[in-house]
């Protein structure tokens, strides 16, 4: 598969600041990042001691995925469930810093707000610590939340529904987003969970699992011996009536499945130069591929604007972004790279 030629690049990411915004519905929280240096082990027991030099707090989970669409140019509505709780109050701080809505946040009593923090050194992470609820959202939450999606159905291009697993999401809520948004004509993305059942995904325009979420769901819809991509890919497609399916690779790239160009399962190579810190790539990924299709892009363009912006994002440290002008620099410099190898 060629790369994206310059022409249809720039018109598609161009079109990004004309494109209505999209609807992204998931779970919500925020990444802390604890840095530092390491130069002795604790007396007290055989840990490291970590001497701290530096702490933030990004967007994480699902708000990183609207995070992502508005360093691209594009406007969201970020829809989720967080806990009435200080870091609450933190997280919608973070959001109308980076210029984000908060009206389609709802809090729910005695429940944590996603609070992950990852403590490191500037050359690894040593450890995680996480501070969040598995249960799912209660009843009384789970309608005032569906009658607040309902509101933003007709204002938004395409649905991107963000499932880490926590709580927020249930099999007739992925149902009834998925058949509201396609009654109305709009695109629907699905980034899945690992912990979810794969038929809760049924009927979305695209879904985007890596390789280990792939094996895991078509485990789950009676293959538990497939190994194989193309195989995988199949199968999610016909059993889950999906239009396209983009399986993520790591440093294999990217494999693609489209009904409407036959069964052939398709591949493009990774083009990262430098791996620093993954966290946080799929979002970039599930970001950027759902704007280009909105926007009229092939599966396999979009595909190859991913594969950039996730060359941009893993050279950072922690939960990153791609801007407009970055993904730019690294089309260039790729588009430059491969001319030299001709």
């Amino acid at each position: 598969m060629k790369l994206i030629n310059v022409e249809r690049f720039n018109f598609l990411i161009n079109s990004f600041k004309e494109s209505k915004p999209i609807l992204v519905v998931g779970d919500i929280g925020i990444d802390k990042y604890t840095s530092g240096d390491v130069k002795r082990i604790s007396p007290e027991a055989p840990v490291p001691v970590l001497e701290v030099t530096e702490e933030w707090e990004k967007l994480g989970l699902a708000s990183n995925v609207s995070d992502n669409l508005k360093s691209l140019g594009l406007n969201s509505t970020l829809c989720g469930v967080i806990g009435n709780d200080k870091r609450a109050e933190v997280l919608e701080l973070l959001i109308e810093e980076k210029g984000l809505k908060t009206w389609g946040l709802l809090r729910e009593e005695n429940r944590l707000t996603t609070y992950k923090e990852r403590i490191t050194t500037k050359t690894q992470q040593i450890c995680r610590v996480d501070y969040e609820s598995k249960d799912p959202i209660k009843e009384d939450t789970r309608k005032r939340f569906n009658s607040r999606l309902n509101e933003f159905i007709n204002d938004h291009a395409g649905l991107i529904i963000e499932d880490y697993g926590k709580g927020l999401l249930s099999e007739d809520l992925c149902q009834t987003l998925i058949k509201n948004f396609k009654d109305k004509g709009h695109f629907v993305a699905v980034d899945p969970s690992r912990q979810t059942p794969a038929q809760w995904y049924r009927g979305a325009h695209l879904l985007k699992p890596n390789r280990v979420e792939a094996e895991l769901m078509v485990k789950h819809l009676g293959f538990p011996h497939t190994k194989s991509v193309d195989e995988m890919a199949t199968i999610l497609l016909d059993k889950l009536n999906l239009e396209k399916v983009l399986i993520t690779l790591g440093s294999q790239g990217m494999a693609l499945l489209d009904r409407k160009l036959g069964q052939k399962v398709e591949y493009i190579p990774t083009v990262a130069n430098e791996v620093f810190d993954v966290s946080g790539a799929g979002d970039t990924v599930i970001s950027i591929v759902t704007a280009a299709i909105v926007n009229g892009a092939t599966l396999e363009e979009a595909a190859w604007l991913g594969n950039c912006a996730a060359g941009v994002v893993v050279s950072k440290r922690g939960t990153a972004l791609c801007s407009i002008d970055e993904l730019k620099d690294f089309y260039a410099n790729l588009t430059r790279a491969l001319i030299k190898k001709v």
